[in-house]
């Protein structure tokens, strides 16, 4: 009974045989939406392609997405070729994905608007970056396949219309994995040779793949870097590649180019045939005018009267002198009353004259002062011996003098009364020329009212 139950990696393992021996598990079209997208830095992708009932697990190796022109997103509808598996570690059947494109639009289209709008916002379509042709070229550069019939177009229309211009034809491949490097290499050639004046670069016709090389990043940098100004030629002239808005001219084929990079032989001599037309009739009517004009002098009265002239001339010319010299004496005279003036009223404001009327003032100043102060010490000193007058008539010692006296306490204090002291107090008497010393014997208060 026991070798009924399996191992879960038996069963697993049994699971991951049938799914290998079922062919129409082997090769798988799958139509879904991106979930989960994960871009290992291995370079796996890691995503869930689902629709709106049910979810699957999916996984695209590096080997396989390397070359995918477009960049997965959450959201983005897929269309998906690949095989079913099972993955053991956790049990679960998931999606080898070998192929994936947008659903609607194709990877191609995708990329070139992706690289597009990378372009357009870094400004390398940008028109002041667009360098000139030059309008008669000495050496032109063609970058093209030598054996695809963009290059016989090119050769023979410039040969036609410009024989005198030296080409040169650097072969390089236009389609497949490798174009790209060496429509870049041959662009950086030409610049280093710098002995040429302009380059075209494309091909002829052809599907988006065949014309992808001139949709690479690198191509379109190399364009935006070259020193030569370049036209693009790619295919016909409803094939838009990034090479064509890089470039500095768009020619919308291969003999488009031609005819933009040189002028034409015949329409140069016609354009100069037209351009000595035009200076011949200039100088034509200049001749008449100039005809006319004489003339018109041969006609006028010096002309014919000419002595007449010469007498009128010099009349004029000695009025004219007449005239010159009256306006110099006038001139002379009025310059000589200016500097007159201007020397009087210099005469009048001269520092001197201002220096000795200040000094005529600070004299006056000086002496108004001294009177003033004299007066003012005059009043002063008056005032002082008034106020000494009265300070005198207050002083003490001077009533001493008229005979009175001025009594001390044994403390020194004044006695203005008899209630100021006690029979027997000693006390001292202040007169004219020196002090007594007494003693109360006695005392009499005097009635205030007799």
């Amino acid at each position: 009974m026991q070798d009924r139950y399996l191992t879960v990696s038996a069963l697993t393992k049994y699971i991951k045989r049938k799914f290998e021996s079922d062919p129409h598990l082997k090769e798988v079209f799958l139509r879904g939406e991106i979930s989960n997208f994960k871009h290992h830095s291995r370079g796996h992708m890691y995503l869930t392609i689902k629709d709106d009932k049910s979810r699957v697990n999916a996984v695209m190796f590096a080997g396989y997405n390397r070359y995918m022109k477009f960049t997965p997103e959450n959201g983005m509808n897929v269309l998906i070729r690949g095989e079913i598996g099972v993955y053991e570690p956790h049990g679960q059947y998931q999606l080898y994905i070998h192929q994936m494109e947008p659903d609607g639009l194709g990877a191609l289209y995708l990329a070139y608007e992706e690289l597009k709008k990378k372009l357009t916002t870094e400004g390398l379509f940008d028109d002041h970056l667009k360098k000139p042709l030059p309008s008669y070229p000495r050496s032109i550069a063609v970058l093209t396949s030598p054996t695809g019939a963009a290059v016989r177009d090119i050769l023979t229309t410039i040969d036609r219309r410009y024989p005198n211009v030296r080409v040169t034809v650097f072969p390089v491949l236009v389609q497949g994995q490798n174009a790209k490097t060496s429509i870049v290499q041959a662009i950086e050639k030409v610049n280093e040779l710098n002995d040429y004046d302009v380059m075209i670069v494309g091909r002829g016709g052809g599907s988006i793949e065949e014309l992808w090389a001139f949709n690479e990043e690198v191509v379109a940098r190399a364009i935006a870097a070259s020193d030569i100004p370049i036209i693009s030629a790619v295919g016909h002239e409803t094939d838009f590649t990034i090479s064509d808005f890089v470039a500095d001219y768009r020619a919308p084929t291969p003999t488009g180019a031609a005819e933009v990079a040189v002028p034409s032989q015949a329409e140069v001599a016609e354009r100069i045939q037209n351009l000595r037309r035009r200076v011949q009739n200039v100088m034509d009517v200049q001749m008449n005018q100039a005809k006319e004009k004489l003339a018109q002098k041969q006609k006028s009265y010096a002309f014919r009267y000419p002595e007449q002239l010469m007498r009128q001339k010099e009349q004029e010319l000695d009025r004219m002198y007449d005239q010159l010299q009256k306006a110099s004496v006038q001139f002379m005279n009025q310059n000589q009353n200016d500097l007159t003036n201007i020397q009087k009223r210099l005469q009048q404001q001269h520092p001197e004259k201002s220096l000795r009327l200040a000094k005529q003032e600070l004299v006056q100043t000086t002496k108004r002062m001294n009177r003033a102060m004299q007066q003012e010490t005059k009043s002063k000193m008056q005032t002082y011996h008034e106020l000494i007058s009265k300070l005198t008539l207050l002083n003490p010692l001077e009533t001493i003098k008229r005979g009175y006296a001025i009594p001390y306490s044994e403390q020194g204090t004044v006695v203005k009364s008899i209630r100021d002291v006690q029979p027997g107090d000693p006390m001292q008497v202040k007169v004219q020329d020196g002090v007594l010393d007494c003693q109360v014997w006695g005392m009499e208060e005097e009635d205030q009212n007799e």
